[in-house]
């Protein structure tokens, strides 16, 4: 089924809102992110700062040495809420069946819209229009018959671009795409892909689909459709969550398993307030904790569990402490993380702080 769909994804959000308060920021390389001094890590940064190589999840520390003249600011989460509210409310305008992928991002199904006679092309052009002019921030876009391809064209011209693919563009369009474009295809499941000589999406196409699933299992199956530009998914106008989680970087090393438990215990009530609000619409399906070490090596250990309960977090810890390698160990952990996995239908549970 051809959808028109619209892929919405606001240029360097966190940046541009804080550019757009402030013009001197507008040529300067900033980023918005946690201190150099206490560990911090860039979130996003504007275009400037992109030429020197600094990207978001880079420590702080390392951005200001590949840019010294980088100005790293706080943050104001409350107000790229509230920027976000105005910017979705602009794509209500053109459409009910709205997917937000983050405050800044969002697909849209325009396929029953009457405004421009159906044209998915000008309604675009009139939302990136709508944004700055009332918002003062740059939108790019892309336009296509599904949700996969719109996403990838959004990203073709950015900054402030808009891409098109017509129905009768995407086979030819999905052929020359790297597999790195398709979503769930990282650095690990590229270097294996190209272990088999894979490289583009056209690459795939040599494979037939119970080859595809033989070899990248469930994997397979999304990759024998986006290697000819499909992509059967709809917009969703409500999300499932699958998971909800808190995580901490420590302005120094925690050394031991016991200074790691001790660590824990604030980050679970800080889970336990975020899982409170979803309690009514989701069950717990399991537990995990995520360790990353001074070195930057992460582990993660895992249970499958619905009960509640601290005890269960400190297991796993202790499982995820000793597992690591000597080094990783003497080194220490910079991050602690903790999170439940999410299931629906709900079953109501006894919260247990200790």
């Amino acid at each position: 089924m051809n959808r028109k769909i619209i892929h919405c994804d606001c240029d360097c959000f966190y940046a541009a809102v804080e550019m757009r308060d402030e013009p001197n920021y507008r040529h300067r390389p900033i980023a918005i992110g946690g201190a150099a001094n206490s560990r911090g890590v860039i979130s996003t940064c504007n275009y400037p700062a992109r030429k020197f190589g600094v990207h978001s999840a880079m420590p702080s520390a390392q951005a200001l040495r590949a840019c010294p003249e980088l100005l790293i600011l706080p943050g104001r989460m409350a107000l790229y809420k509230a920027v976000s509210v105005e910017i979705m409310a602009i794509f209500k305008r053109y459409s009910n069946l709205i997917e937000p992928l983050s405050l800044d991002e969002a697909f849209i199904d325009v396929s029953d819209s009457l405004t421009f006679d159906g044209s998915a092309t000008r309604i675009a052009q009139q939302i990136r229009a709508d944004v700055e002019a009332e918002v003062g921030i740059t939108i790019s876009a892309g336009v296509a018959p599904n949700k996969f391809i719109a996403k990838v064209a959004s990203d073709w011209r950015k900054p402030n671009g808009l891409f098109v693919v017509k129905p009768d563009e995407l086979d030819a369009f999905s052929a020359v795409l790297p597999v790195n474009k398709i979503p769930g295809i990282g650095p690990v499941s590229a270097a294996k892909l190209a272990q088999q000589g894979v490289h583009m999406c056209a690459d795939l196409r040599s494979f037939s689909e119970l080859e595809l699933e033989q070899k990248f299992g469930r994997m397979g199956k999304t990759l024998a459709l986006r290697r000819f530009g499909l992509d059967h998914r709809a917009v969703q106008t409500s999300r499932i969550r699958k998971s909800v989680s808190v995580e901490n970087t420590y302005p120094k090393d925690l050394h031991s398993v016991e200074s790691c438990k001790q660590a824990l215990v604030p980050l679970y009530e800080q889970l336990l307030q975020r899982w409170q609000k979803l309690a009514t619409h989701y069950a717990v399906s399991g537990l995990v904790v995520k360790l990353k070490f001074a070195d930057f090596s992460q582990l993660t250990r895992e249970h499958a569990n619905e009960e509640i309960d601290v005890v269960f977090f400190q297991q796993l810890l202790h499982q995820a402490f000793s597992s690591g390698s000597s080094q990783q160990r003497a080194g220490g952990v910079r991050l602690l993380g903790l999170g439940f996995k999410l299931s629906t239908p709900v079953t109501q549970q006894q919260l247990r702080l200790f």
